[in-house]
């Protein structure tokens, strides 16, 4: 599993002219899967993003968690964080979870981090999204299992 968690003022996925996602304070997830990630590993990665402190206090620091301060999350699958780019210059996504697993895995991720508290919307399996991120600090926070 390979996930980008950007804090966000504002996030919005549009699929054809249609918003299937839009979130104020929060975070937008980029998610990739990988062919060895379980539900156990995805359980794992929702529980430690729902209770990830970083989010601002009064003093400026990063000491909250999206729960603390009632956040929402934007869930887009994003088989290309698998991207090997070593040989040549056209990358090779051989390396990610075969779709009919990513996107059963993508699903149970979504369930997982609804079930820790946080109110989470998604982009659309395989499908060309427009995905509108305002990076807030700019935080961006890059979390692997792989």
């Amino acid at each position: 599993m390979r996930a980008v968690l950007q804090r966000v003022k504002h996030g919005r996925v549009t699929i054809e002219g249609a918003v299937t996602a839009d979130i104020q304070q929060g975070l937008v997830i980029l998610l990739g899967i990988g062919p060895a990630d379980t539900e156990a590993n995805l359980l794992a990665a929702a529980k430690k993003i729902s209770l990830l402190r970083i989010f601002e206090d009064d003093q400026r620091k990063m000491n909250r968690s999206i729960l603390d301060v009632g956040g929402s999350a934007v869930v887009v699958s994003q088989f290309t964080l698998y991207a090997d780019t070593r040989k040549g210059n056209r990358p090779s996504f051989t390396d990610a979870a075969p779709p009919e697993q990513a996107s059963t895995l993508v699903d149970k991720f979504v369930q997982f981090l609804r079930d820790q508290g946080v109110p989470t919307q998604t982009g659309v399996f395989g499908a060309d999204m427009l995905v509108d991120i305002s990076n807030d600090g700019p935080v961006t926070i890059i979390l692997r299992d792989d």
